[in-house]
């Protein structure tokens, strides 16, 4: 998982937020945005124990391709909204949003344990208000720039560290870079494809991620037998963590809101180091958990909107 699920779904929240938030218990909206943390915090864990048998680009193309297929439905259904121009649209953006970022996350989960990914995988929510800022004059305010801040100290802290004896440099560097990819791709997707179901956008995404990434994915396809465990786990992250999550995340998007619904930004590195720390025994370093304590906190500032101005 990815923040990618997270921006992606952003657009076309539906309205109807306070009436459907009073036909559900209490408790489903807490219990259904834990277990979503859960799913995606998992997805770092699946790619560090599959990639190294797959390979990035191969272990992506399983993952985009199920979990095109998990959201078929939802671009059948909006598929007359799809015209010839929206798919060249679609095209860059599944790039920059899917393609891209899926294989620097999977790359890194080769060289580095799966929570050194899911804590810069949160670093999209800050790079989406910076991009916003710079090319569509979008205002930061004083919480938000502390956040940036805090977020890339966050950053540069992690890259300093060491695990397993080796610098986690390039793993936080494909993380970092992915994560602004996922800024950028936000941004053009709610410029780009207003008004177009965000459950048909991700379809679309996927499904034509999928096809751009496929050509290098049969160049680099494993020459050897794959594992049975990296086939359930390449499997469970195009079906569980990237497919069925969306359906999740619409359903609390439709329920509380967008905004609300992105607070599951929280929960994923949280979960990627637990899942990472319990199943295949990946400590927590120190500078691990000061960076995951910075990045978190900056993305708690830098989802503060600013003050709208009196009159």
């Amino acid at each position: 998982m990815s923040s990618s699920e997270c921006t992606t779904a952003s657009v076309g929240t539906a309205a109807p937020v306070a009436a459907a938030t009073t036909k559900t218990a209490a408790w489903v909206t807490p219990v259904e945005l834990t277990l979503l943390g859960a799913i995606w915090g998992g997805s770092f864990l699946l790619m560090r124990v599959a990639a190294a048998d797959f390979g990035p680009c191969a272990l992506v193309e399983v993952r985009l391709t199920l979990g095109a297929l998990v959201l078929l439905p939802f671009l059948w259904k909006a598929r007359a909204q799809f015209t010839p121009r929206l798919w060249l649209q679609l095209a860059w953006i599944s790039a920059i949003n899917s393609a891209i970022p899926f294989v620097l996350f999977a790359w890194g989960a080769e060289h580095a344990p799966a929570g050194i990914g899911a804590i810069t995988n949160s670093m999209a929510v800050m790079f989406a208000a910076l991009v916003a800022f710079i090319f569509y004059g979008e205002q930061i305010g004083a919480r938000r720039a502390l956040g940036l801040l805090a977020g890339f100290v966050g950053v540069a802290v992690l890259a300093s560290g060491k695990t397993g004896g080796a610098s986690a440099g390039p793993a936080v560097l494909a993380g970092t870079t992915a994560a602004l990819l996922y800024g950028i791709g936000v941004n053009a997707i709610r410029r780009s494809l207003k008004g177009v179901p965000a459950s048909a956008v991700a379809a679309a995404t996927l499904l034509t991620a999928s096809l751009l990434l496929a050509p290098l994915a049969i160049y680099t396809w494993p020459n050897h037998p794959v594992a049975a465990l990296s086939w359930l786990s390449a499997i469970l992250l195009g079906v569980l963590c990237t497919g069925t999550a969306f359906v999740i995340y619409y359903r609390l998007i439709h329920r509380i809101g967008g905004p609300r619904a992105a607070t599951v930004t929280y929960l994923i590195p949280l979960f990627g180091v637990i899942w990472a720390w319990l199943i295949l025994g990946e400590a927590l370093t120190l500078s691990m958990a000061a960076s995951g304590a910075l990045i978190l906190g900056g993305v708690a500032l830098s989802q503060q909107r600013p003050k709208s101005p009196p009159g």
